[in-house]
């Protein structure tokens, strides 16, 4: 699971389970299915309606073709050809970095700007990036932008008035509910075409002139660019130029010409007339004035990233760099034989792994097939080091109740277990530090994996069936020990004592312990620091009664092998 937002997106993940459960509980069961199998009728006959997108007035469109004369490919040109067969890559650590990295990519277009997003809201981060997308379509450039459905609103007004200009079109993945359909019949949807809702486009994506692309594990929204008062989400980007952008391009094409991907205005039911765009423009700008610099938007865009580009100013690393995506037909047309190549790539450089594999994965799922994967390396001296979120940081509850059950078996394997603390992690200062400070909340949203400080992969796979099975991911291998070991410093800071609680399992002394005392035993401990000592906890720490008794209830249901 990913970026999760509520138990309903959990329950929606759990047809075959659900389905199961019913069968099996007798007069009552049979009087549900009667009742489901009505109500999935007419969903289907509403869902009927809409035909694949490839029926609709709808124009294909390509990548600008790399012949094309641009700034960024004339500043790139004589750097790739002392590179050949190579990427330039750089990690784009913090909120800040990331934010003004895209801005400065939407500023550097001439040609063509994609964007392809699982979630992109219209918040005030999310503002500044529509408006320098606005900006660049205002200069000429064509501007394509995929949102998955799930967390698209009908009713975000900014977008829609955004894809009434001429050179914006904004088109929708895998709908199963529109602006055009009533909320009976969105709910509808929910509830009875499950296997259509539950698989999404979890890719992250964007690229300026076919030269230069973002990708990672970032949304587009405030908690994942230290701009959020409630939630800091922990993030990881990279920054890449070169050979692999026209494979990332590629892979955008395949998505925005595919029969899942409808346009904004055959679903959005809202019409704009001239001056709505106007006022929208007015409006954003008004919105970059008041907030580019308390965000802490602009330093980055001083000087026109082709400038800096020449000038060497960017800390691009130049090194053999893979791309690996899935297929829209993972969600097109969904096949249990399918493979996942960016997961299929993982699995395969870890047979060549010597001596070392840390795993920075928030959502993670490993199930007894990935407990046996990650034994086989310890038992081969190969060290294996997890962090993933706490109970207490993670947003999806649900995640963590599959997650729980492997703690032991792995850590009897040989596996090093950490789990990121709800707190304001150190060595990423929020541009509003004074006013956020600890009262934001930290979750680890970063999918980054480091094979023996030589070899990053980094995207917005996360090690869970989600990843495998249902969403669509991306992943960039790149080969390089200087990028790698950079990631695999920040792996060091996140399993800090003071940002991570580090999970062991249970002495013999504490377990009798616990049974003299009456204690519930969980067979583990959690050890960290607080107030510069160590200290023990028997249960998940500072988790709360609610998220305790919310993982004891997933627990208990059937939706492993949908989390």
């Amino acid at each position: 699971m990913s970026e999760s937002r509520g138990i309903g997106e959990v329950a929606a993940r759990t047809q075959d389970d659900v389905n199961r459960r019913v069968t099996s509980t007798g007069r009552f069961g049979a009087a549900v299915r009667n009742v489901a199998i009505v109500v999935m009728m007419t969903a289907l006959a509403a869902c009927a309606e809409r035909p694949p997108a490839t029926a609709l007035d709808r124009q294909e469109s390509q990548a600008l073709s790399t012949s094309e004369a641009t700034p960024l490919a004339a500043a790139l040109a004589p750097q790739e050809r002392q590179h050949p067969n190579e990427s330039a890559v750089r990690l784009l650590r913090t909120g800040t970095d990331a934010l003004q990295a895209r801005i400065a990519l939407a500023r550097a277009a001439t040609k063509t700007l994609d964007m392809q997003y699982y979630i992109a809201e219209e918040d005030n981060t999310g503002k500044l990036l529509l408006g320098a997308a606005l900006h660049a379509a205002d200069r000429g450039v064509r501007v394509r932008m995929l949102v998955d459905d799930l967390n698209f609103k009908d009713i975000d007004r900014i977008m829609a008035a955004l894809n009434s200009h001429d050179k914006i079109e904004i088109r929708v993945f895998n709908p199963y509910g529109s602006a055009q359909r009533s909320f009976s019949e969105r709910t509808q949807n929910f509830f009875t075409n499950l296997s259509h809702f539950t698989r999404r486009m979890h890719n992250k994506a964007m690229i300026a002139d076919n030269q230069i692309a973002i990708v990672g594990g970032r949304n587009l929204g405030d908690e994942y660019f230290s701009a959020s008062p409630t939630l800091q989400f922990r993030d990881l980007d990279v920054f890449a130029a070169g050979p692999v952008t026209q494979q990332i391009s590629a892979s955008f094409d395949d998505y925005w010409n595919s029969s899942l991907a409808y346009p904004l205005r055959a679903l959005n039911k809202q019409k704009f007339d001239p001056s709505e765009l106007d006022k929208t423009r007015d409006d954003l700008r008004a919105h970059w004035r008041q907030q580019a610099d308390p965000l802490n938007a602009k330093p980055l865009n001083a000087t026109p990233l082709a400038q800096q580009i020449s000038r060497g100013e960017m800390g691009l690393v130049w090194a053999p760099t893979e791309f690996w995506v899935d297929s829209p037909s993972k969600i097109e047309h969904p096949s249990d034989d399918y493979k996942s190549p960016p997961m299929t790539r993982l699995v395969d450089l870890l047979k060549d792994a010597q001596s070392e594999f840390l795993i920075i994965s928030p959502y993670f799922v490993p199930h007894d097939a990935g407990v046996k994967a990650l034994g086989a390396l310890t038992k081969r001296r190969v060290r294996v080091a997890v962090l993933t979120n706490s109970l207490a940081a993670t947003d999806a509850v649900a995640v963590q109740a599959g997650y729980a059950p492997y703690r032991v078996p792995m850590l009897q394997n040989g596996v090093e277990l950490y789990e990121f603390k709800p707190i304001q992690a150190e060595g990423e200062a929020s541009p509003r530090a004074g006013l956020f400070g600890s009262q934001s909340r930290a979750s680890l949203h970063a999918k980054a994996y480091v094979i023996d400080r030589s070899i990053l992969v980094i995207g917005s796979m996360n090690l869970d069936p989600r990843s495998a099975k249902l969403n669509t991911e991306l992943a960039l291998v790149i080969h390089d020990k200087a990028i790698a070991s950079e990631a695999a410093q920040l792996f060091a800071d996140g399993i800090s004592p003071k940002v991570s609680w580090r999970v062991q399992l249970a002495s013999a002394a504490v377990t009798d312990e616990l049974r003299r005392t009456g204690t519930p035993e969980s067979g583990l401990v959690w050890t960290a620091e607080e107030n510069d000592s160590l200290v023990t906890w028997n249960f998940d720490p500072e988790a709360g009664f609610y998220r305790n008794l919310m993982t004891g209830v997933f627990m208990l249901l059937p939706v492993d092998k949908q989390l």
